[in-house]
């Protein structure tokens, strides 16, 4: 019997495995018995014919070609380009380990800060967000505060089918009196089990909170002590918030009076309240405000930093959390350190380099603009499929198609990043690699290889790794295993600011039987890792910044993940115990809205955008508004639809805001 940590969404659960059939049991993070439909497929995608088997190279087709040639093929293109004009593409599905050395080979070797990961498309507003309040990046929740809580409050988040385990433990938690309340345009499965639904107008999510907080003001139920002994810029935002006016903000996002004062005596009756959020509230041009909207609340009430309250931003992909300890974004540096001239004089020691650039690194889309302009030589894209995933396609495909090499590490073959491809290097998957990952709640966990790697398979810290020796820096990539690797990175985050990335504290040898949180209790005192030692206010408004409709796109699309599947459906759509799982590719439209363009449920309908269309399966339901649309991220061909508008801060895709029209096909 071998245990080990799934693979997929950001819950982390511990699966137990024998020789070679997943067993329907976790022992982590809640109880026994609890696993999804994802999770008891797990081994069974490692076998799928669709695996990349070898490497190979573009010449005249792909052509098969060793190793060794490999490697010197990408270190001879390294070597040929100027340092900003190389980038990297990771992934929070790729191990720590990973993560680390792709890290330090392109910041710290290489001297690209181009290191960015596909996290930027889902959870960068958020990191942003908390480093403006707290100083530094830290979700100061954990899943065991739900114990304790009282009401949660989950705004743009579908934990019924994004984070499925922890939703049973949400379910549980309602038994002993958790009140629910949901914030979400669409009636979502975790909407119908909430005690109230707050079905918003799409983009509205700051006008709501807004509200709030200027009733909580204004009915002074905030709390005063914490406000002036724990925070800063409280005046400054009770000033502005008193300038808005309640109505308008009421017509903007939809609520009734009736609803919104129910939500309101809940806030009040409750104690203990933690809010979570994901997708919803990330993937937008104004997600670092929302983020900060709803933060502003618990500054308000005190509600954070103590058992059973906080904000609690939920990852979606498994390492999103390991890849942001590392460094993984353009933006940092490593181990929660900025590019400042302190930090790379650490890192500079740490790893002995002085090739560290001072400025930060181009995000994903920025270096889909570099390409455009032809400032981008070589990519190297590990894990991920940002042609699939990012936004406005059709832009990002003639961008790639510039560049003059390109990457692909990946450990299947049908990806759509595939045609734009140079170099393909097949990788170890889940169960044929082994190191570690941090879930949604700073729980480092490991992940246990179960088999060795298939075909010609290698994990990704080792092709990093070997680029690194090709390239003259054997010394400093010299690792012969994945624990050679965490224990440098280990030791690496002592440097973190004040220590508070603790992650040194750990043992390896106890991961297997007990999971490591780092930075226990780290704000339990209240005092923050600003320079006033104070948490920060920000006053946020609604901007108005998506993209609005017009008479010819009347309809507002969303997108979101759906129960059985993750990504793509490259791995789960595939796995025999799935085959009753829901469609992959379908458009939800409101009943009426079907009703009045003639669809019919099932019928075929194509959906336009100002970027593209799709033909699609209408899907015809009471559980969305009316000129809504959603289409999960599943269709491969999403984003020939969504907009490339960027959060100013994060970086981060309106991905949730694209005008649209549909009709009859």
């Amino acid at each position: 019997m071998v245990t080990t940590v799934c693979g997929y969404c950001g819950v982390g659960c511990r699966l137990e495995h024998n020789t070679a059939i997943p067993t329907n049991k976790t022992i982590h993070p809640f109880e026994k018995g609890m696993v999804c439909a994802k999770g008891s497929s797990s081994l069974a995608s490692v076998d799928l014919p669709s695996r990349l088997r070898s490497p190979s190279i573009l010449e005249d087709g792909f052509k098969p070609i060793s190793w060794d040639a490999a490697i010197a093929t990408i270190a001879q293109k390294i070597k040929a380009a100027p340092p900003h004009r190389i980038g990297f593409y990771l992934s929070g599905q790729l191990l720590t380990e990973d993560y680390y050395v792709a890290n330090k080979l392109g910041k710290g070797f290489i001297g690209t800060n181009n290191v960015d990961t596909n996290s930027r498309m889902c959870m960068s507003s958020a990191v942003v967000a908390y480093k403006k309040v707290f100083g530094v990046d830290y979700v100061p929740v954990r899943m065991d505060d739900l114990q304790t809580c009282d009401l949660l409050i989950l705004a743009g988040a579908n934990t019924a089918e994004a984070h499925v385990v922890l939703n049973s433990k949400i379910k549980k938690e309602k038994k002993r009196g958790l009140k629910t309340v949901v914030i979400d345009p669409r009636r979502t499965a975790t909407a119908l089990q909430a005690d109230l639904h707050l079905q918003i107008f799409p983009g509205t999510d700051i006008d709501l909170l807004n509200l709030v907080a200027q009733r909580l003001i204004r009915d002074e139920k905030f709390d005063k002590t914490f406000t002036q002994e724990h925070t800063q810029g409280f005046e400054s935002y009770r000033a502005n918030m008193d300038k808005l006016d309640p109505s308008v903000l009421h017509k903007r996002c939809g609520i009734d009076t009736q609803q919104f004062e129910t939500f309101i005596q809940l806030l009040y009756a409750n104690e203990n309240i933690i809010s979570a959020w994901t997708m919803g509230l990330n993937q937008s041009v104004q997600g670092v405000d929302k983020n900060l909207a709803l933060i502003n609340l618990h500054l308000l009430t005190g509600k954070i930093n103590r058992a059973g309250n906080g904000p609690f931003s939920l990852t979606g992909q498994p390492n999103a959390m390991g890849g942001r300890e590392v460094g993984g974004l353009s933006s940092m540096l490593a181990v929660h350190l900025d590019f400042d001239e302190d930090a790379i004089k650490k890192v500079s020691a740490f790893w002995h380099t002085e090739k560290i650039d001072p400025t930060p690194g181009m995000t994903a889309f920025e270096m889909i603009e570099a390409a455009e302009r032809g400032e981008l030589d070589l990519l190297i894209i590990s894990h991920t499929d940002p042609v699939y995933h990012l936004p406005n396609r059709h832009r990002v495909e003639k961008a790639l198609k510039k560049v003059p090499f390109i990457v692909e590490i990946n450990a299947y073959d049908d990806s759509e990043t595939k045609p734009f491809a140079h170099l393909r290097l097949p990788a170890a998957p889940w169960g044929e690699k082994e190191g570690t990952q941090t879930n949604l709640d700073r729980t480092v966990t490991r992940q246990e290889k179960l088999r060795a790697p298939s075909f010609d398979a290698k994990p990704d810290w080792q092709i990093f790794a070997m680029i690194g020796e090709r390239l003259g820096f054997s010394e400093a990539f010299h690792y012969r295993s994945a624990a050679e690797v965490f224990e440098e990175f280990k030791t690496m985050t002592k440097l973190s600011q004040d220590g508070h990335l603790d992650i040194y504290k750990l043992d390896p040898s106890t991961l297997q039987e007990e999971p490591y949180v780092w930075g226990k209790d780290l704000f339990s005192d209240h005092r923050y890792h600003t320079p006033t030692g104070r948490a920060n206010f920000f006053f946020v408004e609604n901007n108005g910044l998506s993209e609005q409709t017009a008479p010819d796109y009347p309809f507002i699309l969303l997108t979101g993940r759906i129960r059985d599947q993750w990504h793509s459906g490259t791995k789960t759509a595939h796995v025999d115990k799935l085959h009753k799982h829901k469609p992959l590719s379908f458009v939800e439209i409101n009943t009426d809205d079907a009703a009045a363009l003639g669809v019919a449920d099932g019928g075929d309908v194509i959906i336009k955008t100002r970027r593209g269309s799709l033909t699609l399966k209408a899907k015809v339901t009471d559980t969305i508004q009316q000129k809504v649309l959603f289409i999960p991220v599943t269709e491969r061909k999403l984003n020939y639809l969504t907009n490339d508008l960027l959060d100013p801060m994060s970086k981060e895709p309106d991905f949730n805001h694209s005008a649209a029209t549909l009709s009859k096909a």
